[in-house]
């Protein structure tokens, strides 16, 4: 073997093992998605129109936010949650991939009224949860206030931007 082959034979199998060896981790620092008040919800029982409770909410309404929902989030308060607006009354299916708080998925038609509503959705679970019904609204809530408010089909919301 020629001195000039075995060179750069030995500085290839330099380099081979070189960018073998385990790199530092690099640690990426990121901002936690925290909550901002866009309007006011308040929820209504059906029979006589009383107040059950009133809520700060986001809303979703774009595609990217619709997609996103409240995923990657690390709480949020009981007072809170978020609403999701489509354009038009049909099926939609919910899941929990990349959530991390355990929710309460309320469907709402486009009259205003609980259609139906998912408890205790599981954080990350990618299930599909289905509306079982056509509707045009979604309200994420923390996990067991449905029931800590005794929700039923038929309640209604009535909310506003700010």
């Amino acid at each position: 073997m020629k001195i000039g082959t075995f060179i750069i034979f030995l500085s290839v199998i330099t380099v081979i093992v070189n960018s073998c060896k385990e790199q530092p981790k690099q640690v990426i620092k990121t901002e936690p998605v925290v909550f901002t008040k866009e309007g006011e919800l308040t929820l209504l029982k059906q029979a006589t129109d009383s107040i059950i409770t009133k809520l700060n909410v986001e809303f979703a309404e774009s595609e990217y936010e619709t997609q996103t929902g409240l995923m990657y989030r690390k709480s949020m308060a009981d007072d809170q949650g978020m609403l999701f607006i489509f354009d038009d009354e049909r099926l939609h299916s919910f899941y929990m991939k990349n959530t991390e708080i355990p929710l309460d998925i309320i469907f709402i038609k486009s009259d205003s009224t609980i259609a139906s509503f998912q408890e205790n959705a599981q954080p990350f679970n990618e299930s599909g949860l289905s509306s079982q019904v056509a509707i045009q609204y979604v309200l994420e809530v923390n996990a067991g206030l449905a029931q800590k408010w005794l929700l039923e089909i038929g309640d209604k919301i009535d909310f506003r931007k700010i």
